[in-house]
């Protein structure tokens, strides 16, 4: 790797705030006089929005398509913005393939945006994992003090207790356990599992889940030599801080896992996609339409994904 970590960033849905906060971090010295970065995606989008607040910054550039007739406009939901997002992360993933950038730092899309385009993926992690071929992978939030991954991720909360699966359960923790030490260098990680019921379940009285599947997966991730606990009360295992403890958490569902993430950790959180060939980060907010290109938005949790992205690359290299 060369002295400055070269990192592409894709710009996310023209009409959200991803290209404000990316401006924004090309205009930081502080990362610019550290990093390398090459912006994926139109520069007449970029261009658009550099017009409007005077932002600038040193960066090179990878085109991808400009849609016939194509115009930004902040705030509105359509296919051709859903189209140049994934295209944009697109281009990323094979330049991070091909060991032309070190990672790759997406910004936020609209899942509604890319489906209407004709992706049939949930969202960027889903996408990512198949263009790299990945077997496995796991969504983790990840901030200075919480990690956390996900069992289930975008899927209907209807759906979350059939996607609770012992198989499910045993990989999240083996990719979460190898990510820790892989990715933050923490050789023996500590892991806490939520259950997926009230109260774990309360000895089946609130669901059998927690005994009859989580239970026995624990129990043998710890015979083959995990330290973790569990299955907890996820509301008592956030309000007593007993989160401190742990070096990553696994939770069960979407909202069981970000939402005290968000609420402990909003604007300093990072999405990092593990299990991955390659390195991919993310703010932990998403396109934010209702403020979209009125320069309000907040760049914080975007210079988070690029400092851990390349801090990842850096623990990786260590182990080569």
């Amino acid at each position: 790797m060369s002295s400055k970590p070269k990192i592409a960033l894709s710009i996310g849905d023209p009409n959200g705030i991803g290209p404000e906060v990316l401006l924004k971090c090309l205009s930081d010295p502080s990362l610019t006089d550290r990093f390398h970065f090459l912006v994926v995606g139109p520069s007449e989008v970029l261009s658009f929005y550099q017009a409007r607040w005077g932002l600038d910054g040193s960066f090179d550039r990878m085109e991808c398509d400009l849609p016939s007739g194509f115009q930004v406009q902040p705030g509105q939901i359509n296919a051709d913005s859903g189209r140049i997002s994934m295209e944009s992360v697109a281009l990323a993933v094979d330049l991070c393939s091909s060991n032309k950038v070190d990672a790759m730092v997406t910004c936020p899309i609209s899942k509604e945006a890319i489906s209407l385009a004709g992706y049939h993926f949930p969202g960027h992690t889903e996408f990512i994992a198949d263009r790299v071929g990945a077997s496995g992978h796991l969504m983790m939030m990840v901030s200075d003090h919480l990690r956390v991954g996900l069992v289930t991720g975008h899927i209907p909360i209807s759906q979350v207790s059939q996607g609770v699966t012992g198989d499910k359960i045993q990989s999240t923790i083996g990719i979460m356990r190898r990510s820790l030490m892989q990715d933050f260098g923490i050789p023996n990680p500590r892991i806490a599992v939520l259950g997926l019921n009230p109260h774990a379940g309360d000895g089946g009285v609130l669901g059998n889940e927690d005994r009859d599947v989580i239970l026995p997966e624990i129990i043998k991730a710890r015979e083959a030599g995990c330290e973790i606990i569990g299955p907890l009360p996820a509301d008592g295992f956030f309000g007593s801080d007993t989160w401190r403890t742990a070096d990553g958490v696994v939770a069960m569902y979407h909202d069981q896992g970000l939402i005290p993430f968000k609420a402990l950790s909003f604007g300093s959180g990072v999405n990092f996609t593990a299990g991955l060939s390659i390195v991919r980060t993310s703010p932990d907010h998403g396109t934010a339409f209702n403020i979209a290109g009125e320069g309000k938005a907040n760049e914080s949790s975007l210079k988070k994904a690029i400092e851990y992205a390349a801090l990842i690359v850096q623990k990786r290299n260590l182990l080569a």
